[in-house]
């Protein structure tokens, strides 16, 4: 994998590039639709590439370990093959599951003994494993394996989960350059930083991470709760320490203003369940703000969803009928809402690519934060 810088933004951090991928290029900044089990939830992907554009999805590895399996994913060839999606994956390597599962797992040394949340039965993660499975999995971009501290926590605890996080890194980099994919094309390893809301701690796994001197790096362990403005003093910092020729990925960001705003610290790749998990709540997000599509203020409204934003699903389907959908509870309302949510955040970070290349985002980025989180 390589990446190429295109642009910097004169007034702020923010900055353009493109990922090479086997599967295919991606311009940054870049936000990546979630597919947990092989699936973008609601979304087909042919509307993936025609509608929302997407250019990279995300899988996981402790859900796809699960299921389908690993047995089924190696005959299908990995994957991409299994889920007929032809770009770029990225798999997050299930700590942030390990995390979410704080009643039935147990972290040690030697890995994370955990219990599924399917049937019940006992798995151990550990560094080497998730890389051998991330492998069989066959995504493009491989996270490592790492601890989520919740927020708040201890200082002690957050050091102590940062030390380990290191040793699991050296150990996932050990096992990963001593395999190859199994499918014929080249993968790559992303560290993560983490650190909680300790500068001192963020600092010292930043310059850690730096010194691996992998293709790119991720953030981790931020957007679990604490503060906005805490999540945005984490990331610049961190940002000032990796490596400028690399991308940056923010794991698990976030609302509109917080992916144009983290775009103005110098990060490049961002993923959320929230466009997906809100649209299917009745929750769009537009280019004019945030509609509830289903208050009665839109029983008879016949505009298109969004007319600016462009595509079939948003300029054919009016605000009164996917209401109509929703209060039926018919399943083609979220289909509709996940689509137009995921083609609004593709055309923000489209539009923020733009903005940086023609050296004006700064101010552009100011005006959007604030009518894109309007709520109308």
């Amino acid at each position: 994998m390589t990446f190429d810088l295109v642009a910097h933004d004169p007034q702020s951090k923010a900055r353009a590039g493109v990922v090479h991928t086997a599967h295919g290029a991606i311009q940054t900044p870049i936000f990546m639709p979630v597919g947990t089990a092989g699936t973008v939830k609601a979304v087909q992907q042919r509307d993936l590439k025609d509608d929302i554009k997407a250019q990279i999805i995300l899988g996981n590895t402790y859900h796809l370990y699960l299921r389908p399996g690993l047995d089924v994913l190696r005959a299908a060839g990995g994957l991409h093959k299994f889920n007929g999606w032809d770009r770029p994956i990225l798999t997050d390597s299930g700590g942030y599951q390990v995390y979410s599962l704080s009643g039935t797992r147990k972290i040690k040394e030697e890995g994370v003994k955990f219990r599924s949340h399917i049937d019940g039965s006992q798995h151990l993660f550990s560094p080497e494993g998730v890389m051998d499975i991330q492998r069989t999995i066959g995504a493009d971009i491989m996270m490592a394996f790492d601890e989520c501290t919740p927020w708040p926590c201890e200082y002690d605890y957050a050091a102590r989960s940062l030390d380990m996080t290191h040793r699991w890194l050296k150990r996932c980099i050990e096992r990963f350059d001593s395999t190859e994919g199994h499918y014929g094309y080249d993968q790559t390893l992303f560290p993560i930083v983490q650190g909680s809301t300790f500068k001192d701690l963020r600092i010292k796994s930043a310059e850690f991470i730096a010194e691996q001197g992998r293709e790119g790096n991720a953030i981790g362990g931020l957007s679990v709760g604490e503060p906005a403005d805490m999540m945005y003093e984490m990331t610049e910092l961190v940002c000032d320490i990796l490596p400028k020729d690399k991308p940056r990925y923010l794991m698990g960001v976030g609302t509109p203003a917080n992916i144009l705003e983290n775009i103005a610290l110098g990060v490049d790749m961002f993923d959320c369940v929230m466009p997906t998990r809100n649209a299917r709540n009745g929750m769009l997000f537009t280019t004019q703000g945030i509609i509830n599509i289903t208050n009665k203020k839109w029983q008879l409204d016949l505009e298109p969803l969004d007319r600016e934003l462009g595509g079939y699903v948003s300029t054919f389907y009016s605000r009164s009928y996917v209401r109509h959908l929703f209060q039926s509870q018919e399943m083609l309302g979220p289909q509709i809402a996940s689509i137009h949510n995921l083609s609004f955040y593709l055309w923000l970070v489209q539009q923020a690519r733009e903005q940086i290349i023609a050296g004006t985002f700064r101010d552009w980025k100011d005006k959007m934060v604030k009518q894109v989180m309007t709520r109308l």
